[in-house]
């Protein structure tokens, strides 16, 4: 027997097993199999598929198998019950939450344990750390739907929505979309990951027991061709999506002009950086609660560290001594530190890849984990940024080491990664902190801590990591819609360029030969070609045919000018009067331009006087589109920074040539972006104009460039380059479906619009919706009044 002098010695934890009976029995209970949660009842068993503990390997219950068949009655319910749901007052809707709230507080030790069951996570994290997130984001969002009307005017919800979540938080995910969708005003079709669907379906026990009406959430069970018939079916009006990136490209295509709304949350290669003034101890406890919580099944889990040089060997040390405390294995056990890999897939994958790292050269460091579907913490030096352990998601609790010398060097590696999820920060220096988040390409920086979730701060990613944001304001913005104007007649596919010599020209006494403008410089098309442009009595110009080479070099151009983001909001707004001045100065020129092109006198005068007015409006907006500090429940000051895309191609509609130009380019300026835009391509020459203004503002070289030509084309390269964070395309269905499509190679943003939707004259045109499309959320946690 072991005696307390013993344990006094040892400071062993003594066995502490959290009792599953009251589980089992509900389990039991269910031995028939679980069927859909369908129109407020669970359907009859189907066609089957075993869930098992990934602890001990045996069988939890059986699950039915989705059917397209299952999918569409699904919907049918969720469209039936919508209008009713969206039509009670936000008041009633939050109280259904609240009552949903309520009753997942009286049953969390239950969805505790389950979840632990089916996951095999450790107790302490689905009881501590889950479930009061759980809870955190519906009580949220029943206060976003109280006030979604004062918050959200005009906003109305997209309809039904159709949501797929992972295996690694499976109730805190759902929690996650299904709560601010039903705040919304929405209904939900939600599919739970294979592997881990019994917290759904008991969430579903519990939503009707709250008195949740029937319909408003759906639960289908199943696969991945579940999910599928589910992400594509055409009654869904938004789709919401978790998991790895290469399944969020295959939805990215599924949905490619549909006019489906869609997130998401995908993969990450989080960056873990530890500088030489750090807390080493606490950051060796950050690197516990970052890759070795949830045995690192986590998209953010800072799976990278980056550790300066000088404190490398002291913080290697530290880090292995504590790695050898961890304690991997039975998951109901309440000292347990690591539980179970989920599935023996998953901890194969894992093998495969620390086999392959070590492969390569690297030291692989592990503590210790028992026989069955575990995997020991495991620490990787010697490792390369370009060796596959640094490069690709292994979904395990595995971590790597690298040294690095400058914060220059530590920005360089932790943005070496084709993801952009998260980043922790290390340092006692708050300037080199936020210094670095700033600086670092990820959706989401804590400082001096890692892991901190609340319903409060959006999270989200960059990059391939996917886009779009959950929690906050920004998270229930998602689940509402601002209806896109409905054109009369769609834009119909402009004609096909002439390359040939044009007849008809108009003799001036000095020929005005229109060239593209890249890097802030008019340059010759690649192509060698010009096309006729066209006016009422026939062809009025030249313009040059702009290729992909073209599209290449503006793009290079535009990464060049960097520093345009860098400014003050100030410093641009002044760049921007200075346009706007200098536009209105030469507005007889530009309405003579479109008067050529066949307008009336008075619409080419409305044009130009509109768009000096909307240069203006979007400089005054450059320092005004402010962030927030978001109200969290942790000791921090949650920042919520509006930050620029990147590098945006912009393609305009034909109509309005000069105006619709001006109105998609000067909202992703004003907030930092750099452009390559393709004006109308039936009438571009108002914008090939326009660069000898801009030559005269101050407008910094790369900033805006300009490549005309057929606009489809063009689209469909930059949709495709990877160097391109996003893609405006105001155009034909076709066109937008194409881009839609493109987009999913680096899973950029796009927002696709008819061309002939809006009137650019009026309040369709301008707006902060343009403003909230060029720019994306970076959420900051700071330690403050700790």
């Amino acid at each position: 027997m072991t005696s307390i002098t013993d344990i006094l010695h040892t400071m062993d934890y003594g066995p502490a097993p959290e009792d599953s009976a009251i589980v089992r029995d509900w389990l039991h209970r269910h031995e028939a199999g679980f069927g859909h949660f369908i129109d407020g009842a669970f359907t009859a068993p189907g066609e089957s598929f075993a869930v098992t503990d990934p602890a001990t390997g045996a069988v939890l219950a059986h699950v039915t198998q989705g059917s397209v068949a299952d999918v569409d009655a699904a919907v049918t319910a969720a469209r039936a019950a919508q209008p009713g749901w969206a039509a009670l007052p936000g008041h009633d809707r939050a109280r259904h939450l609240y009552a949903l709230a309520r009753h997942i507080q009286q049953h969390a030790r239950f969805l505790a344990v389950l979840e632990t069951l089916d996951s095999g996570k450790p107790i302490r994290e689905s009881r501590d750390i889950d479930l009061p997130l759980v809870v955190r984001h519906v009580y949220h969002h029943a206060g976003w739907a109280e006030i979604l009307a004062d918050e959200f005017p005009g906003a109305t919800p997209h309809g039904v929505c159709g949501q797929v979540i992972p295996w690694n938080f499976p109730l805190l995910m759902l929690a996650w979309k299904v709560a601010p969708a039903l705040a919304a005003g929405n209904t939900v079709v939600l599919k739970p990951a294979e592997y881990t669907p019994l917290t759904a379906l008991a969430l579903a026990e519990i939503a009707r027991e709250a008195g949740l009406p029937k319909g408003v959430l759906n639960i289908v069970t199943g696969d991945g061709a579940t999910g599928a018939a589910l992400t594509g079916h055409p009654g869904v009006d938004k789709v919401a999506f978790t998991g790895s990136t290469e399944v969020g490209r295959l939805i990215r295509r599924q949905t490619a002009g549909s006019g489906k709304a869609l997130t998401l949350e995908l993969g990450g290669k989080s960056p873990f950086l530890v500088f030489a003034d750090a807390d080493l101890d606490a950051a060796v406890e950050g690197v516990v609660d970052s890759i070795w919580f949830n045995q690192g099944q986590v998209c953010c889990a800072g799976s990278r560290i980056l550790v300066a040089e000088a404190v490398a060997p002291r913080f290697t040390e530290l880090l292995r001594r504590r790695m050898a405390t961890l304690i991997t294995g039975n998951p109901l056990e309440k000292s347990t530190d690591l539980g179970a890999i989920v599935h023996p897939v998953q901890l194969e994958r894992i093998r495969a890849l620390v086999d392959q790292g070590r492969a390569e050269g690297a030291q692989v460091h592990q503590g210790e984990a028992p026989e069955g579907c575990f995997y020991p913490p495991t620490l990787v030096t010697g490792v390369a940024p370009a060796s596959v352990l640094s490069t690709e998601e292994i979904f395990g609790p595995v971590v790597t080491l690298t040294p690095f010398r400058t914060p220059e060097d530590a920005v360089t590696l932790a943005n070496n990664s084709r993801y952009g999820l998260a980043a922790s920060v290390w340092s006692e220096n708050v300037n080199l902190a936020l210094d670095m988040a700033a600086k670092v390409k990820a959706g989401v920086v804590w400082i001096n801590a890692a892991n901190l979730f609340d319903a409060g701060a959006a999270f989200g990613g960059m990059r391939e990591s996917g886009f779009g944001r959950e929690g906050a304001r920004a998270g229930m913005a998602a689940y509402l819609s601002h209806p896109a104007p409905k054109p009369k007649q769609p834009e119909a596919p402009p004609a096909p360029l002439e390359a040939t010599p044009a007849q008809g020209l108009p003799v001036m006494a000095i020929d005005r030969t229109a060239k593209l403008y890249v890097g802030g410089k008019q340059a010759r098309p690649d192509s060698g070609y010009s096309y006729a442009v066209t006016g009422a009595q026939g062809a009025v110009g030249l313009a040059p045919l702009g290729s992909r080479k073209d599209i290449r070099n503006a793009v290079e151009a535009a990464h060049a000018a960097k520093g345009w983001g860098a400014q003050t909001g100030h410093n641009r707004a002044q760049v921007l009067y200075y346009l706007a001045e200098n536009l209105a100065a030469r507005a007889a020129e530009f309405e003579d331009r479109l008067r050529s092109f066949g307008q009336s006198g008075d619409s080419a005068r409305t044009e130009v006087q509109t768009a000096i007015r909307r240069v203006f409006w979007y400089a005054a907006q450059a320092d005004k589109f402010d962030g927030a500090v978001q109200s969290t429940k942790s000791a921090h000051v949650t920042l919520a920074m509006n930050e620029p895309l990147g590098v945006m191609g912009i393609l305009c509609p034909t109509a309005q040539p000069l105006l619709g130009f001006v109105s998609l380019v000067l909202p992703a300026i004003a907030m930092g972006n750099r452009v390559v835009a393709v004006p109308s391509q039936t009438h571009p020459l108002a914008v090939t104009d326009l660069y000898q203004v801009m030559d005269t503002s101050d407008l910094p070289g790369g900033v805006v460039n300009i490549v005309t030509g057929e606009r489809d084309l063009l689209a469909k390269t930059l949709a495709d380059h990877d160097d391109v964070a996003a893609v405006w395309y105001f155009g034909t269905a076709a066109g937008a479906r194409a881009v839609e499509t493109a987009s999913a190679g680096n899973l950029k943003q796009t927002w696709t619009d008819d061309g002939a939707a809006r009137d650019w004259t009026g309040a369709e045109g301008q707006g902060r919706l343009f403003l909230q499309r060029a720019t994306q959320v970076k959420t900051v946690w700071v330690p403050y009044g700790e």
